[in-house]
């Protein structure tokens, strides 16, 4: 082989080295955890609350305060506002995000299948990628986890 072939070999093996870092770099940048923090808006500014304090006992990190979602709607041909509002945003281990709505006294959530879905539904479309609900009532003490499934037509 002459030394011309040496240097071209070489670049080339540069070359599909560089590549391959560079790959393995935006892989591991597009893990769950940034994307979930890319597609959620966090709020950092998290204020006290007696949920906190029950959500890390159960073993979950606060990373987000309160949001607030602004929807838009045109009803022949007018516009009209709302919006959701989230107390918290959680997570437990690396990959589970999980949206915190704290109970309320005059708006309580009803655990039926037409309560949750009335409710919660919101929440989980606008963001699918966070593995679900924590519904926290300080009052009782009690973290509920609700995750979305679908139904597959055989229950009754």
């Amino acid at each position: 082989m002459a030394s011309s072939d040496k240097v071209v070999m070489i670049l080339i093996g540069v070359a599909v080295s560089i590549f391959l870092i560079y790959r393995i770099f935006i892989w591991l940048q597009s893990s769950p955890r940034s994307f979930i923090k890319d597609r959620l808006p966090l709020n950092k500014d998290i204020l006290p609350h007696p949920a906190i304090d029950l959500l890390e006992a159960a073993g979950y990190e606060v990373i987000g305060g309160k949001l607030k979602i602004p929807l838009s709607f045109q009803v022949d041909g007018s516009n009209m506002y709302s919006r959701l509002f989230i107390d918290y945003v959680a997570s437990k281990e690396e990959d589970n995000f999980y949206l915190v709505i704290l109970s309320r006294p005059r708006k309580g959530l009803e655990f039926t299948g037409s309560g949750l879905r009335d409710t919660l539904l919101p929440y989980l479309l606008i963001y699918p990628e966070c593995s679900g609900v924590l519904y926290v009532n300080t009052a009782a003490s009690a973290i509920h986890l609700i995750k979305l499934g679908k139904d597959d037509g055989e229950s009754n």
